[in-house]
């Protein structure tokens, strides 16, 4: 796949600029939510769970997010940092809290990849099995999928997105074959809208049904990320944005709901109670043929390659962007001076992640139950309160700053996802038992990684202030090279400057706004 040639620039090497579309935008996050292994591998259990009305669950967690993307996506506008998260935190609540959700993202992101390792063993191990009836260790398989991501984050930004696409065309496509025979066969008994009845919803097991969609949704959010690599940002960044929630929440629930139309309303939960790891091969088999079952399995393993791959990305540019910033060290923020990648970032997230998967293995653990599960867990609901976070900074930073936005973007839709997201974030703990198989003490410590790493970052961001106070005056500024590549005389006119969440006293911290995935 040939790379997009680069115009000659004086200087060290950047991100390659004006690479993404929204089209490739969207590739990252959607395939970083693996829709094919979250259908597979996790909506029979939601199934289980919450019965017949396990579709609407997707449904809602996709509304709720719709509604948080509002303010975030007009953050987008205003605040041009590639720090993405932290730096929109960091806008409206202050440095401190900004570092500290900057500690989080870093570790939240690490643990939705890692963890992932110890699944594509598995299902790597599943596939060969069920297709060659061999068996084939996981960790040597988790081992080549470190170096392959890592081969794939060191190319370009556009050649990523290429390979992105493709994957996800393939494991989208597999899932539409099965709703296709589905409804041109009309289900076990028919078509029924009944999962979207009152009745069927506001069951007492939709409570895990939303836990486990809100999870499903996980990466939507990296858009952002991809700001300084995107063609007009202003305007990709928020349409990528929501045509990844949308397809997300529509797609999820279509899919659930066509599943439940293949074994009927009565037997579909004593299917997932019986076989959950095979209830959609079972349903593809039925309607469709063999052949797809066995190009599902395949795909399955692909699907999982491109959510590390997406994730991957997405780490390594919040670890560029913070060292950019002097809080990780200035040689992980060196870049490719052809593929233009952030290389150093992604050797040392790729090293990490070794010795995570090195470290789980030595230790006799589960791929799926402990390295995938305990790893995952902690990563998914700190992303969960960075978003939460980033919904209470958008009000605040808006009523200090001069702006043309409306009150539905500013305060009225941060609000309600601020108080949307903190009853998922409650749904989430409360049923942590259900994504991590595990004891009640390591629940416990699970979730308490949380909090802690957040802390952490708030006892960084003190040790900053006090030593470094230079780094922690720029922490977040605003960059001042171009956003994009656009003709001299051509830029748009750019935004006001924000003022900052510091007291009055602090040295200021805003470089002149760029003009304007």
């Amino acid at each position: 796949m040939p790379e997009t040639p680069e115009p000659p620039t004086d200087g060290p090497p950047a991100l390659r600029r004006a690479a993404l579309g929204t089209a490739d935008i969207s590739f990252f996050v959607v395939s970083a939510a693996a829709p094919l292994t979250v259908m597979a591998g996790v909506a029979p259990v939601a199934i289980l769970l919450g019965g017949i009305g396990a579709p609407a669950g997707y449904l809602l967690a996709g509304l709720t997010l719709a509604v948080f993307a509002v303010g975030f996506t007009t953050m987008s506008r205003h605040v041009r940092s590639g720090g993405a998260f932290y730096a929109y935190i960091t806008r409206g609540l202050g440095k401190r809290v900004g570092i500290g959700a900057a500690l989080l993202a870093l570790v939240g992101y690490n643990g939705m990849e890692i963890g992932v390792y110890g699944l594509l063993g598995t299902t790597t191990a599943d596939t060969a099995h069920a297709l060659g009836g061999f068996d084939v260790p996981w960790l040597p398989v988790s081992l080549a999928g470190l170096a392959l991501i890592w081969y794939g984050g060191f190319r370009s930004i556009d050649f990523g997105a290429k390979v992105l696409g493709v994957l996800l065309v393939a494991e989208t496509g597999i899932l539409v074959l099965l709703a296709g025979g589905v409804l041109l066969k009309g289900g076990a008994h028919g078509l029924s809208i009944g999962s979207f009845a009152p009745g069927a919803v506001l069951v007492p097991g939709t409570a895990a049904v939303l836990a486990f969609a809100f999870a499903a949704f996980t990466g939507f959010e990296s858009t952002v990320i991809y700001r300084r690599e995107a063609r007009d940002p202003d305007r990709t960044i928020p349409r990528a944005t929501y045509i990844a929630v949308a397809f997300l929440g529509l797609f999820y629930a279509f899919i659930v709901w066509t599943v439940i139309q293949a074994f009927g309303a009565e037997e579909v939960v004593a299917a997932a109670a019986e076989d959950p790891g095979g209830l959609f091969f079972a349903a593809i088999t039925t309607y469709v043929g063999p052949w797809a079952a066995d190009l599902m399995h395949l795909f399955i393993v692909t699907s999982v390659i491109a959510s590390l791959l997406a994730f991957h990305n997405a780490i390594n540019r919040y670890a560029f962007a913070l060292a950019e910033e002097g809080v990780l060290p200035a040689a992980l923020g060196r870049v490719h001076p052809r593929h233009r990648s952030p290389y150093r970032a992604g050797l040392a997230q790729t090293a990490l992640g070794a010795v995570i998967v090195l470290a789980f293995a030595l230790a006799g653990a589960d791929p799926y139950q402990q390295l995938l599960l305990w790893v995952n867990t902690p990563g998914m609901i700190g992303l969960m309160a960075l978003m939460l976070l980033a919904a209470i900074a958008v009000p605040v930073y808006f009523r200090r700053t001069p702006h043309t936005e409306g009150p539905w973007r500013t305060v009225v839709a941060p609000v309600a996802a601020a108080v949307l997201l903190t009853v998922a974030i409650c749904l989430v703990v409360s049923k942590v038992g259900l994504f991590t198989m595990a004891s009640t003490t390591v629940n416990t410590v699970l979730v308490a990684l949380v909090p802690a790493v957040f802390l952490a970052g708030l006892g960084l961001a003190h040790r900053l202030k006090t030593r470094r106070p230079e780094t922690y005056a720029r922490f977040a500024a605003e960059p001042t090279e171009p956003a994009t590549d656009v003709p001299e005389g051509e830029q748009p006119c750019p935004l006001p400057t924000p003022s900052s969440p510091e007291p009055a006293s602090a040295p200021s911290t805003q470089a002149a706004p760029r003009p304007a995935r």
